[in-house]
């Protein structure tokens, strides 16, 4: 062929030759549009690897309070008792001090419906008891001091009575030594006398005189020795007396004593047994206070755990349970071990609660629908039974279109969490999540757990 036309007629015999979709698996424009495709997606692929990217730790768990008077709880009786009327139906909302239920007694002791003021007549009776002893004790007092009053004047007299009779006894004793003397002196002129009388130098008639005044001398001392043996056997008798006297006077007192005693610890028995009278008054008021069963707060009936009419409860046995009403809500995660160190007080949590249709985005939560803005407000120093570690998120809002928790949020609804640490590039994301490496922070938490202070 010479190819003098302007027309390739080998390229059209070609084409037709070829079917049509191999024709454009070969058309060589085709391929290069392919390439040109991968190459935008490759470049926004790399483009993508150094976007920024916020980790996250998921959790799991459910929502609780945050204070404990505003979870779940069963109200007991104190008392045993029959049920005699339900005032409450379940799901209805009560009051604190609002009447649940009404019960009657089934202890014999308390079935007398007098039993207050039989009680009280007792009382009355033991306080009369309480007053006769202390009065008494009163003339017990009266009558120790009269003894002791009487006991002094007459231990004054038998004093005087010993110091009379030693006085008596120390004259007698000097009359004594007196009259030995002039009986010593008699029997020296005496001896004088005879042996004048031998001399010539004196008649009979003296010698006969001066005997008899010996005599009568001797006579003396003899008087005086017995006047003196008197006077100290009075001295031994007053003192025998004074000590009787001591003797019989301290019997005395101490009868009395013993007395007062008894008086004393009547009264105390007596007062002993007012004050339980008194208690035991207090004890059945109150007991008759309890026989009608409070709501302890205000919160939802949810349901009753004892039925009928009739129908025996033991003391301190659980009749209903009690929702608070609005309790402070708190969601209730539980994350990894791995990931409680990089986890601190304040940290912003994006939360989706079962019931609520929510998108969420692990690595840009800004863009997530449907979630609800948290703070972590407590993690606990221990793990739970499950291995993981709890966290109570409060409610808070980071951004202006956060929106408040819903209010028909309940108790232990599930709830899903994540848990928002810093920014990352895609790309480190991508080959820590091919590591199994847990998530990491641009520096050391410095935070120091927090110590929390108990309500008064």
């Amino acid at each position: 062929m010479l190819n003098i036309s302007n027309q390739q007629v080998a390229e059209r015999v070609w084409d037709e030759s070829l079917p049509r979709a191999q024709r454009e698996l070969l058309d060589p424009k085709g391929g290069r549009r392919l390439g040109r495709v991968l190459l935008v997606i490759g470049l926004i692929f790399l483009i993508i690897l150094f976007l920024p990217w916020r980790q996250t730790i998921e959790g799991t768990g459910t929502l609780t309070t945050l204070r404990p008077q505003d979870r779940p709880q069963t109200v007991q009786n104190q008392i045993a008792g029959r049920i005699e009327r339900w005032h409450v139906r379940e799901g209805l909302l009560v009051q604190r001090g609002d009447t649940l239920l009404t019960i009657s007694e089934i202890k014999d002791e308390y079935f007398d419906p007098n039993l207050p003021e039989r009680l009280r007549e007792q009382l009355a009776a033991k306080q009369g008891n309480v007053a006769a002893n202390a009065a008494k004790i009163e003339a017990t007092d009266q009558q120790i001091a009269a003894l002791r009053t009487t006991l002094d004047v007459q231990l004054a007299a038998a004093r005087n009575r010993v110091t009379q009779a030693r006085n008596s006894v120390r004259i007698d004793s000097a009359d004594l030594v007196a009259v030995t003397n002039f009986y010593q002196i008699a029997q020296a002129r005496l001896a004088r006398y005879e042996e004048g009388y031998k001399n010539g130098l004196f008649s009979l008639t003296d010698i006969e005189s001066r005997r008899l005044k010996l005599q009568e001398d001797q006579a003396k001392v003899t008087a005086q020795r017995n006047k003196l043996l008197n006077s100290q056997q009075s001295l031994a008798n007053a003192r025998i007396e004074l000590s009787n006297l001591r003797a019989k006077y301290g019997q005395d007192l101490a009868k009395t004593l013993s007395d007062r005693s008894s008086a004393v610890s009547s009264r105390a028995s007596s007062e002993g047994e007012v004050a339980s009278l008194r208690n035991k008054i207090s004890n059945v008021e109150v007991r008759r206070g309890l026989y009608v069963v409070r709501a302890p707060q205000a919160g939802y009936v949810v349901r009753t755990l004892k039925a009928g009419i009739g129908e025996t409860i033991k003391e301190g046995e659980s009749i209903v349970t009690l929702q608070p009403d609005a309790p402070v809500l708190a969601a209730e995660i539980y994350v990894r071990a791995m990931d409680v160190p990089l986890i601190q007080r304040g940290r912003q949590v994006r939360l989706q609660f079962d019931g609520w249709p929510a998108i969420q985005f692990s690595g840009w939560p800004s863009v997530a629908v449907g979630t609800f803005a948290g703070t972590v407000t407590v993690i606990d120093v221990v793990s739970s039974g499950n291995g993981k570690y709890r966290l109570l998120v409060r409610p808070a809002q980071h951004h202006r279109r956060d929106k408040p928790w819903p209010a028909q949020l309940r108790l232990g609804s599930g709830v899903y969490g994540w848990v928002i640490l810093d920014s990352v590039p895609v790309w480190y994301e991508i080959w820590r999540q091919l590591n199994g490496f847990p998530p990491t922070l641009q520096a050391e938490p410095a935070e120091a757990p927090v110590k929390v202070k108990a309500e008064k």
